[in-house]
């Protein structure tokens, strides 16, 4: 399908997508998995996890080191945008801890998401568990509490780039470390702000010790955070819910797009970009999704109407508005 598919000042997806076919008897009334297949696709692969989670911090830490001892522009510039990357998917993998999905045993899930997922990107676990789960709640519904990062696409040219050049020049992520440093006042909000706060301060000590140079934590832990981490950020989210609208069935308010492997690797990692079928069912563990996505496709469900060519089509489109 073309992004020109779908109408003009809209994202949602045209009727013909939409084919009323569920339940069968392998997916339920909403597209959730039912009988054995259920079973099979609710198994969460602790040790694979574990293997994630280390490969994280070895990736992370691994390219500063390599930058580090190379001393060349090429190597830092390379290490800034990877970085960037780095924090998508500590940020991915805190997502599947909210969600419980990481490790079957809930304390060891709870400690790891926290401590070393995201904490170290700067995100307050336990409060966006809470608001991560009222988005799943009811999407685009009262208490959404994305709504800013979804609502209004299409939008101009203009706007489109207004909004990621706020995100890519550290504006946006000026006003959240401002909204951290701010939270060490608040009374209910000190101790987690202060969790968060104290991991980077050990990261700082920790890479200068480790790496020689009291520069690295700035330039390549906090600032790809605030700037490129941000850019992808929004285009995930955008590519996620952009456009979209409150509805009990999931393809009226969740893209899906065909997944390619620069896309993978920038943005949607740890199979985030099966968006759709993550809403479908938030029980399924992220390795698990495509397993569910094609389930939807056999079952029509997902019909090819209904898919994004590319996220460059879809982004295209989400900023086709005709300016006034």
């Amino acid at each position: 399908m073309t992004a020109t598919l779908r109408a003009p000042r809209t994202m949602l997806p045209p009727d013909e997508a939409l084919a009323e076919v569920l339940p069968t008897d392998r997916l339920g009334p909403t597209g959730r998995p039912v009988g054995s297949l259920r079973q099979e696709l609710y198994r969460i692969p602790d040790l694979a996890n574990v293997g994630h989670v280390a490969g994280v911090w070895l990736q992370s830490v691994g390219v500063l080191a390599l930058a580090a001892w190379w001393g060349n522009p090429i190597g830092w510039v390379l290490a800034f945008l990877l970085m960037g990357r780095a924090m998508a998917r500590f940020a991915i993998l805190a997502h599947e801890a909210a969600h419980r999905l990481l490790f079957t045993n809930r304390r060891l899930n709870d400690l790891v998401g926290a401590w070393l997922l995201a904490y170290p990107a700067f995100v307050p676990f336990d409060g966006y568990r809470r608001s991560h789960m009222a988005h799943h709640k009811e999407e685009f519904g009262p208490n959404e509490p994305d709504l800013m990062l979804y609502a209004g696409y299409p939008v101009t040219r203009d706007s489109w780039r207004r909004k990621l050049t706020r995100d890519a020049d550290g504006n946006s992520g000026w006003k959240n470390l401002k909204g951290l440093l701010r939270a060490v006042r608040s009374q209910t909000a000190r101790p987690v702000a202060l969790k968060i706060l104290g991991w980077q301060v050990v990261l700082f000590a920790g890479l200068w010790v480790g790496l020689g140079h009291w520069w690295i934590y700035p330039a390549f832990w906090l600032l790809p955070w605030m700037t490129v981490w941000r850019v992808l950020n929004r285009l995930r989210a955008v590519a996620e819910h952009g456009g979209m609208q409150a509805s009990p069935d999931r393809r009226l308010t969740t893209h899906h797009v065909r997944q390619g492997v620069w896309a993978r690797f920038w943005m949607v990692p740890f199979n985030t970009g099966w968006h759709l079928a993550h809403h479908v069912d938030i029980g399924v563990p992220f390795s698990k999704l495509p397993q569910l996505q094609r389930e939807l496709e056999a079952a029509g469900y997902v019909q090819p109407e209904l898919v994004w060519p590319s996220y460059r089509a879809l982004w295209r489109h989400a900023s086709s508005r005709p300016s006034s």
